[in-house]
């Protein structure tokens, strides 16, 4: 099935979810999550220049906050991404203004408290907002069934992450924002995952082939960031993000929603494509043992050495 046959046949799924993200959306205000009152001017307007003493976050905190900040920044990367996809026209057009409405929120409201808080470095952040954006997100062409899975993944993944940092930065005002910054990515997913079902019975094979391929090559969208590899891994050791949580909380509960290891129906290409994903399954689980192993040895050591 061409992709523009596959468009025409998913618009009334997309329709009728984006009818429900409408009725159950709520609308929620950047600026009533932000501490305006602890804020003050900078060194330009006669202030008190940034030090990291003036952070009440801890330094995996900052982080943390850095790299999810950045990713949505990228926005207009994703917007261009999803529109070459989804197109302009008919409840698919519709839907990419509306998600790419509710996404630029996000950036506003973290960005606003982590100035107003002196929670980072307002110079490196600004510095490393410039690169991540000249830098991009290039999807490599993706087809429409790959955006379509790709994004219901990383949806999920986006959502984790703001839940888990909100938690560990120790703060019920950074809690709160993220875990309503969570709530959108959760309704996004669910929007995704809708779609991806649907395309499950349209198409089958080369759904399962899309899945399967995003899968083994996903790839968080703020991997573009300066210094993201490193600071993933301070993420992973600290719990926020690390491959126990990808295999647990992201790959297998749409694995199972999906009903992948029940779908019938499949052609060679397809069952081919099952395989791979169990294979990548169990591959996932197995390293995700391991680093949990490794860092509870990690920290058993610590713990040792300090006692």
């Amino acid at each position: 099935m061409d992709t523009a046959t596959l468009l025409k046949e998913l618009e009334p799924t997309v329709e009728a979810n984006l009818n429900r993200h409408l009725e159950t959306a709520q609308d929620w205000m950047p600026h009533e999550y932000v501490p305006w009152s602890e804020g003050r001017n900078f060194a330009l307007l006669d202030g008190e220049p940034w030090t990291v003493e003036q952070s009440t976050l801890s330094p995996i905190a900052r982080t943390a906050l850095e790299v999810n900040l950045l990713t949505e920044d990228n926005l207009p990367s994703y917007h261009r991404e999803v529109e070459r996809a989804f197109g302009r026209e008919s409840a698919w057009g519709e839907w990419v203004n509306r998600w790419t409405a509710e996404e630029g929120r996000h950036a506003f409201c973290i960005r606003d408290y982590l100035l107003v808080t002196r929670g980072v470095d307002p110079d490196e952040l600004e510095q490393a907002r410039m690169q991540t954006m000249e830098a991009g997100f290039d999807s490599g062409e993706k087809a429409l069934l790959n955006v379509c899975a790709y994004v219901s993944f990383q949806e999920l993944a986006t959502r984790v992450s703001h839940r888990n940092t909100g938690r560990i930065t120790e703060d019920p005002v950074a809690e709160r924002l993220l875990t309503r910054v969570a709530k959108d990515e959760n309704l996004h997913m669910i929007f995704y995952r809708n779609i991806v079902d649907a395309a499950l019975q349209l198409a089958p094979g080369p759904t399962m082939r899309a899945i399967t391929d995003e899968v083994l090559d996903f790839q968080m969208p703020g991997a573009v960031i300066p210094g993201f590899a490193r600071k993933a891994v301070q993420m992973a050791r600290a719990g926020i993000y690390d491959l126990r949580i990808h295999h647990d909380d992201i790959v297998m509960p749409l694995v199972r929603q999906w009903r992948l290891f029940e779908l019938e129906g499949l052609d060679e290409e397809g069952e081919q494509a099952r395989d791979e994903l169990a294979a990548a399954i169990k591959v996932l689980d197995e390293q995700a043992t391991r680093f949990v192993e490794q860092r509870e040895a990690a920290a058993a050591k610590r713990a040792a050495r300090r006692g």
